[in-house]
């Protein structure tokens, strides 16, 4: 993530309310319960900084863990240094595992949609590279049309105001970033680029999907 310019504690606290017409982005998806169930219990996404996507699912409802890490490129690069240099083809993501009976793979989407900018190519808050682009990588049929399905549901309904660029790819592989990268949002949480761009996400989850968060974080820690 880039380096993150000095803020004054008071500044960084006024961006901890959820920004005017956040609503307008919450569209319910619920799709097909056949493709539902084909959809699995694990999501691949990728929205940016992987410790703040990380901090968010790790307070949804149903969420069993969520790990930091790399997807889209091969293991040999699957290293935080060579992913920062944006030639690798990964971006960083978070692998999602959850209860199907508690929360579906539409939901988790709604909820990613929520709490990024899919309008923005290969830029997420202040982080610029492919290394930080916004991909679903699906792991199925299933997970690909309730994808498409579900982008072509925002657009229609001109959701963000702008073009959604999040691309919807071939899942070919997920690797775990090192292990200080993990839970960093829990262990830092007074660190200003995460006060600054990951803590507004997590409250902005609470205050649109109150039911879908819970207070207790499930941990890489306490897996």
């Amino acid at each position: 993530m880039t380096p993150f310019r000095p803020l004054l504690a008071a500044v960084a606290i006024m961006f901890l309310s959820v920004p005017a017409g956040a609503e307008e982005t919450t569209y319910a998806l619920p799709p097909p319960a056949s493709e539902a169930a084909q959809a699995g219990d694990t999501a691949v996404l990728a929205g940016g900084c992987f410790w703040g996507m990380q901090g968010v699912f790790q307070h949804v409802k149903g969420v069993r863990s969520v790990l930091a890490g790399y997807a889209g490129g091969n293991a040999a690069t699957a290293h935080y240094e060579e992913v920062g240099t944006g030639t690798t083809g990964h971006t960083e993501s978070v692998q999602i595992r959850f209860d199907p009976n508690l929360i579906s793979y539409g939901e988790i989407l709604r909820i990613y949609f929520s709490v990024m900018d899919p309008t923005t190519r290969n830029a997420q808050d202040p982080d610029v590279g492919t290394q930080y682009r916004s991909e679903i990588f699906a792991v199925n049929d299933a997970q690909r049309r309730i994808a498409q399905a579900y982008i072509a549901q925002l657009t229609k309904a001109h959701s963000f105001g702008a073009l959604i660029v999040t691309q919807v790819g071939n899942f070919t592989g997920f690797y775990a970033a090192e292990g200080y990268h993990q839970d960093y949002l829990i262990r830092h949480p007074d660190q200003p680029y995460i006060v600054f761009n990951d803590l507004p996400k997590i409250a902005k989850l609470k205050s649109l999907y109150p039911k879908d968060y819970v207070d207790r974080a499930v941990t890489v820690a306490r897996r």
